[in-house]
């Protein structure tokens, strides 16, 4: 390998015109490909589509309300109740404007101002039922009371209706959002968003904003109006893309915000008496994407800083310019990469440049560091430049590929946004082969190091050896064992607390974002509302072999109310919905209200009282009740309520079998939930065993020694304990956003043991030192690096704590965590076990 090392050396210095040549051109096509690359995001890529839960879901996704639902509460703050004629105007208005979304199953629209919404009196004739908002509806203070006396017999307050009788919901669900690329992706939701903002506008803006062409846009003219809206784009309006649909119809043509003038006027429908709240994916996709704006900051923040420290480190501004273009030159080849696989950025794979730049700012440091020490004792910077590919190569080509390795493994996590997130970051670590290891030592050939830094880097040399001798006492054996004792004993604590550790999200809202974040204060106002909640869990029952209506059938409707009954009991479950409540309510309702006679009758004769129960307008079931859900509605979405619930309706489900019905789990906004947390907990073990196996047989074949590969290992083991620990204890879930930090944390943070052993075992087998000397002389060469990469990785990766989006910020605090933590096992853990593992060797060197 050290004869390839010097070959490939020579050869990379003796072509390095020409390939610089080649890698210039690689740039700027890549970059040019990087320009094409668009936001990708997807409610269908979120979701783990091949569990069994989510193909129950597609299977009956156009029966049944999806998990993509959304809900837009209009809420009046003004005095009295919401039957007054403003309000019932607004409610109106945003039906409309909810109908008119782009992508919206205009079947699924439900509101109080929809035909499908009704009520049922009982009267001397018999029953009289009939839409709750009537066709002449104009608002009169006559009409306003009927409908308020409607909404009563309708059954719809704590469903549409508040229970305060101070809001009222729009319901509906959007169309199949599966798509064929990231630009069809990004057109569907970028409309939907676009709509869902002035929905809310409309309302609660004051102003009105209309957009028209600045100049001709193909067939368009000039001054054609594209877009009216509510929204205050402000600066980002340039930014913004805008969808103009033709009149004589076809696909809508997507115009950039910078193309368009905008005027203002007063916006007529504004009314500070109604605020709209809005919940659903969609809005949370929104939500995310506005927050992902700050990242770019946290990058420009991060960049200055990490600028900063290498100059601090260095003292050289040709080196810490010539660090930072290698460490921005794989996230600029990834970014024109992903275009040409077909991939675009999603919320979750937009923070993978930033790792990457973190990435390749460590392995630049350790590669100017050894260029630097080379240029300081005399060499030229040519041969600086071979002499620190040769160096390095090998140590740093290992640990990028652990670091491959480490976003491989995320893969088993099958979900596919997570899939994408693996394998762009795979491809970023693989570029950075050939950024760090091949254009860096070609560029370092061109500096002359700066007189200043050569004084700092001789200054340096003397202050360190200090610090590196105290370091170096964790490799004495006594001194060793209190390391052991204490790594033990934190360990013990950790995995106690790691107990805690739950799968899944907690709380009210959506823990992507701030607890005071606007969808979650929304969340909380629906949530305290309405009964139903915003978190279902739907179970589908199939009888398709009965014969004509299978809900006339006996056995069918009692299994399915006393599984009504039975989830009713169980801790976690809010409320249940299903034909069978629903037919026992109009059952009694034929017998004067009697609480007596509301059951299910066991005849089919009977069971026809009971027939506007089995109506699929109502959404419970299917044409002839081939498919019937049952919607349990859960108090919150924690990890442990919604696992509770999901056993116990399993539990029902194996205890309770029916000839020729089958009960499916699980659909609904908690099946997705149930079954994202079953993928996340299914990957864990698997995710983790691989990375560590993985990792010890690529150490192991590297230094052809176990003893190394277990002293590499032992600490990433011993972090993630504690990164669990840590988890647990600032209530963190296991989850799609948080489960890669640990195969991350893992990848990364092998670079650290590597870089060190990799000299240790050089000046054990060549130099003929023992261990402990051998630790001592890597922590001259390398130490100051590894020290100076994780506090650098470590700053940069906190600077998301300052995100609006709290997963980011878990992420970054996570990260930041593992990379100094792990720094820390390999500087003082790793020497302490090697010590012990080359005993022998010490006490015959000594000898």
């Amino acid at each position: 390998m050290e004869r390839f090392t010097n070959w490939a050396s020579d050869r990379l210095i003796q072509w390095r015109h020409v390939l610089s040549v080649l890698f210039i051109a690689m740039t700027i096509a890549l970059g040019f490909s990087a320009s094409k690359i668009q936001l990708d995001p997807g409610f269908l890529k979120m979701i783990p589509v091949e569990h069994p839960y989510m193909q129950t879901m597609m299977k009956y996704l156009k029966d049944f309300s999806g998990a993509d639902m959304i809900l837009v509460n209009v809420h009046w703050k003004g005095e009295g109740t919401i039957y007054n004629k403003r309000f019932m105007d607004a409610l109106n208005t945003a039906t409309n404007d909810v109908f008119q979304i782009p992508g919206i199953n205009r079947t699924q629209v439900s509101s109080l101002f929809t035909p499908d919404v009704y009520y049922i009196r009982i009267t001397a004739q018999g029953f009289d039922g009939h839409p709750v908002i009537p066709a002449q509806y104009t608002g009169t203070a006559k009409q306003l009371k009927q409908i308020e006396d409607n909404v009563q017999h309708s059954g719809q307050i704590g469903i549409l209706v508040a229970n305060d009788a101070k809001s009222a919901m729009v319901r509906a669900n959007l169309l199949d959002s599966s798509h064929n690329s990231p630009a069809e992706a990004a057109m569907f939701y970028g409309r939907v968003i676009q709509a869902l903002g002035d929905v809310r506008g409309e309302f609660e803006s004051k102003t009105q904003y209309t957009y028209t062409l600045a100049a001709d846009h193909g067939a368009l003219k000039k001054g054609v109006q594209v877009a009216t809206g509510y929204v205050d784009y402000g600066w980002l309006k340039r930014f913004q893309t805008f969808y103009y649909q033709p009149q004589a119809g076809g696909a809508p043509i997507a115009i950039s915000g910078s193309d368009l003038n905008v005027a203002t006027a007063a916006n007529p429908h504004y009314d500070p008496n109604v605020q709209i709240n809005i919940i659903g994916f969609t809005q949370l996709l929104a939500d995310v994407i506005n927050g992902l704006l700050g990242v770019f900051s946290f990058f420009a923040l991060a960049f200055a800083i990490t600028a900063l420290l290498l100059y601090w480190y260095t003292r050289s501004l040709r080196l810490t310019a010539v660090a930072l273009v290698a460490a921005l030159l794989p996230v600029l080849w990834l970014l024109g990469v992903l275009p040409l696989i077909g991939y675009g950025v999603d919320p979750l794979s937009i923070l993978v440049p930033f790792l990457i730049f973190s990435i390749g700012v460590s392995h630049a440091v350790q590669m100017t560091n050894a260029w630097r020490q080379a240029a300081t004792a005399g060499a030229d910077p040519v041969e600086a430049s071979r002499q620190s590919f040769r160096k390095l190569f090998l140590p740093g080509a290992l640990a990028l590929l652990t670091n491959a390795l480490g976003f491989a493994v995320i893969m088993l996590i099958r979900i596919p946004i997570v899939h994408e997130l693996g394998i762009s970051a795979c491809i970023g670590v693989l570029l950075m082969i050939i950024t760090n290891k091949m254009i860096l030592p070609i560029m370092m050939t061109h500096v002359h190091l700066e007189e200043s830094s050569r004084r700092h880097t001789r200054h340096e040399a003397g202050q360190r050896v200090r610090i590196w001798e105290l370091v170096a006492l964790s490799a004495k054996p006594k001194l060793a064992l209190g390391i052991f004792a204490l790594s033990l004993g934190l360990m013990a604590v950790s995995a106690f607390m790691s107990r805690e550790l739950v799968i899944g999200d907690s709380g009210v809202g959506a823990s992507e974002l701030r607890p005071d974040a606007r969808y979650n204060l929304d969340s909380r106002v629906i949530d305290a509302s309405y009964d139903i909640g915003v978190n279902v869990l739907g179970v589908v029952v199939e009888a398709p072999d009965f014969e004509g209506d299978s809900c006339l059938h006996y056995p069918v409707v009692h299994l399915i109310d006393e599984f009504d009954l039975y989830m009713r009991g169980v801790a976690g479950v809010r409320s249940v919905t299903s034909v069978a409540s629903v037919g026992r309510q109009i059952v009694g309702a034929f017998n004067e209200g009697n609480p007596r006679w509301m059951a299910l009758p066991r005849s089919e004769a009977g069971l026809t009282t009971a027939s506007r129960a089995f109506d699929p307008a109502l959404g419970l079931n299917n044409a002839s009740c081939r498919a019937i859900e049952v919607l349990v509605f859960t108090k919150d979405h924690d990890g442990t309520t919604i696992e509770h619930i999901v056993k116990e309706a399993q539990a029902f489900i194996d205890t309770h079998p029916v000839e020729g019905v089958t009960m499916r789990l699980a659909a609904g906004n908690m099946g997705v939930t149930a079954a994202t947390n079953e993928a996340v907990g299914g990957a864990e073990v698997q995710m983790v065993a691989s990375i560590f196996t993985a990792l010890f047989i690529l150490c192991w074949l590297t230094f052809r020694s176990w003893r190394a590969a277990v002293c590499v290992l032992i600490p990433l083991m011993l972090v993630s304990v504690f990164c669990n620990a840590l988890m647990a204890t600032m209530g963190i879930g296991l989850k799609v956003a948080t489960l890669p930090v640990v195969a991350l944390g893992v990848g990364v943070g092998v670079d650290y043991g590597i870089y060190l052993f990799e000299h240790i075992t050089h000046a054990m087998r060549v130099e003929g030192k023992d261990f402990e000397e051998a630790f001592y002389d890597a922590m001259c060469m390398r130490g100051t690096a590894v020290v100076f990469t994780a506090c650098t990785m470590a700053i940069g990766v906190a600077t998301w704590g300052l995100s609006a989006l709290k997963f980011q910020a878990d992420m970054g605090l996570l990260l930041a965590f593992m990379f100094l933590v792990n720094m820390l096992g390999a500087i003082f853990l790793l020497p302490a076990m090697g010590t012990w593992f080359w005993i022998d060797r010490g006490k015959r060197a000594k000898a």
